[in-house]
Formats: C-alpha cells, sequence, structure tokens
C-alpha cells in the first residue's frame, strides 16, 4: 500500500513532535511493506516568516494530493497583536476549509499510569474514554459579517454564530456512528436557552436522533456540561457540539486525564472512494514556545494522532501495534 502523507511541523514544539510520529510512521511503514511517500509544507508562524502567508498556495496543493496530512503545532507569542490575516492560526483555518474536515474528534481516556496527573480525584477518573465531536467549519470563527470598525467610544467588535441545517445535520450524524461503534450514547451541547442557533441545532440534532433508535440521546446545556466534565466525567460518551463550545470543552476534557499533551485528535471530512476519510491528524496541545528547542516536549499525542491516521486509512493492525506501544511506555 501506498501513504502519501503530508507533514506540517509548525511552530514551536510543532517541529520535535513531528520529527517522532514519522519515524513511528516510517518503522510502521518498514514493518508492514508500505510505501510511505512524505512530503513537509509549511503552515503557520514559520509560513509567515519565509513566505509572507501563514497558509501558502503551495502549501494547499500539497494538502490536497495528500491521503493525509499530520500537523505538529502552531502560534508564536510574535503575532499574538497581528491582524488575523497575518495569524499563524488563520493558516489553521486555512486548511480546515480547504479539506472539507468538518467534524473534529478528540478522544478523552483516563489511564491508570496518569491517574494521579489529573487534578481530580482518583475515583473520578474510574471509566472515563468519551470522544468529544466539535463541528470544525462553522460558528463563530467562520460566520460574517466580522471584523472590528467604527472609532472612540463607537469602535466595535463583531463576529457572527451561524449554522445551517445541512452542517448540523451532518455532524449529528457523525456522532450517532460513532457511538453506534462505542457504548452507544450521545450527548449534544448547546445553549438553546438563549442562542437562536443552538435552538436550530437541538430542533435538528432530535430529527435525526430517530434514524439511530439504538443509540441514548440526551441534551446539556454547555454551562451545564462543563461542569458536568468535572463532576462526573464518567458518564458520556459520545458529545456532539458547536464549533467554539467544542473548542473550549475537549481542552477541559484534556486536563482531566492528566495533561493535554498527551492527547491525539483528527479532524474528518468527506469518505472517498477508497473507503478512507479526509483528514488532518494533530495533537490537542499548542506549540509551548517556552519549552521549544529544550528536548523536552512529549511527542505521544502526536504519535496517537497518527494511530487516529492509520485507522481512518483502514490499517487497523499498524494502528494496534502503536496503540499498544504506546500503553506499554505509559505503565
Amino acid at each position: 500500500m501506498q501513504l502519501k502523507v503530508l507533514a506540517l511541523p509548525g511552530d514551536g514544539i510543532g517541529t520535535e513532535v513531528t520529527a517522532e510520529g514519522i519515524r513511528v510512521l516510517r518503522h510502521v511503514a518498514k514493518k508492514f511493506k508500505h510505501d510511505l511517500v512524505l512530503t513537509e509544507g509549511l503552515l503557520g508562524g514559520i509560513a509567515i516568516h519565509k513566505t509572507g502567508s501563514p497558509y501558502p498556495a503551495e502549501t494547499e496543493r500539497l494538502a490536497l494530493e495528500a491521503d493525509a496530512t499530520v500537523m505538529g503545532a502552531f502560534g508564536l507569542p510574535e503575532f499574538d497583536n497581528a491582524p488575523p490575516a497575518m495569524r499563524p492560526e488563520k493558516g489553521l483555518l486555512g486548511i480546515r476549509k480547504t479539506l472539507g474536515v468538518y467534524a473534529n474528534l478528540r478522544p478523552v481516556k483516563a489511564y491508570d499510569a496518569l491517574i494521579d496527573s489529573s487534578p481530580l480525584k482518583n475515583h473520578l477518573l474510574k471509566g472515563v474514554d468519551m470522544i468529544i465531536v466539535r463541528e470544525l467549519t462553522g460558528g463563530l470563527y467562520y460566520g460574517t459579517p466580522r471584523g472590528i470598525t467604527g472609532v472612540g467610544d463607537e469602535e466595535r467588535g463583531t463576529n457572527t454564530m451561524t449554522y445551517t441545517r445541512m452542517e448540523i445535520a451532518r455532524i449529528t450524524r457523525m456522532a450517532f456512528h460513532l457511538a453506534r461503534k462505542r457504548r452507544k450514547k450521545v450527548t449534544s451541547v448547546d445553549k438553546s436557552n438563549v442562542l437562536e442557533t443552538s435552538q436550530l441545532w437541538r430542533k435538528v440534532v432530535l430529527e435525526i436522533a430517530p434514524e439511530f433508535p439504538d443509540v441514548q440521546l440526551d441534551h446539556l446545556l454547555v454551562d451545564n456540561a462543563a461542569m458536568q466534565l468535572v463532576l462526573k466525567p464518567s458518564q458520556f460518551d459520545i458529545l456532539v457540539m458547536e464549533n467554539m463550545f467544542g473548542d473550549i470543552l475537549s481542552d477541559e476534557g484534556s486536563v482531566i486525564t492528566g495533561s493535554i499533551g498527551m492527547l491525539p485528535s483528527a479532524s474528518i471530512g468527506a469518505q472517498l472512494p477508497s473507503g478512507a476519510w479526509v483528514g488532518l491528524y494533530e495533537p490537542v496541545h499548542g506549540s509551548a514556545p517556552d519549552i521549544a528547542g529544550k528536548g523536552i516536549a512529549n511527542p505521544l499525542a502526536l504519535i496517537m494522532s497518527g494511530v487516529m491516521m492509520l485507522r481512518h486509512l483502514h490499517e487497523d493492525t499498524a494502528a494496534d501495534k502503536i496503540k499498544n506501544a504506546y500503553n506499554a511506555v505509559l505503565e
């Protein structure tokens, strides 16, 4: 099998963890006699430095040609006050839009070996194993109109949260399909007591649920969901939510397990004729510039993102081998 993988190391520790993740993928490719065709591109802060754009046209071309894209981390303090079009995160939003990856899957699992690293009491972590399914191409991060206008006391910042029925329906079906392979429970998170977008969200989720009669559905307002993640995280199986809620709650979920630096994620879109999924695979953590270059960044989240990639390419045997090694390292 030929695997065409694009690596986008990005900024800070992104280059370090990506290098280790690629080492593992090369080893697996050799072991299973796959032809790993690896290309590397620029995205984020390093792309701004080298090309003047956080998302160069060449990177877009490479992403469209690859079977999958593995990404490191993006963002540097020097760009904190830059205009939105010249921030590293603009590149990340751009490649997500190019590939149409609308579902961000973030597994949150408590491992016995890491249980003392969690800020929660040990007994609360027993049985914690969930996936947060975050809608990735709609909501406040993409809605228009947006921007800063006016001067003086009339200077105004505007963002628009908007969702179509189609966007809500496809992420909802993704969540239900995932639940069918797990504990058959979906929790939909919204703010339907205040937001019209959430009212449409809940309406569409309720309309789709009967297509999956074997899956239990419940609803939580986002503020209550934030509390429940701390009070009893083991109650959740699949949580599905809009873009910004997912951005915030998935970071909360990651810390529950001990460290945001340990968790992978996959952003997936359309299913290809081969059965594989269009996908971006990256650790949940950021670029951590304070420890970059010190050789102490933990690459396990990037390595496990590679496992998610292999599963979506239907290379389950290879994925299992890496997962077993991951578990052994933790122990």
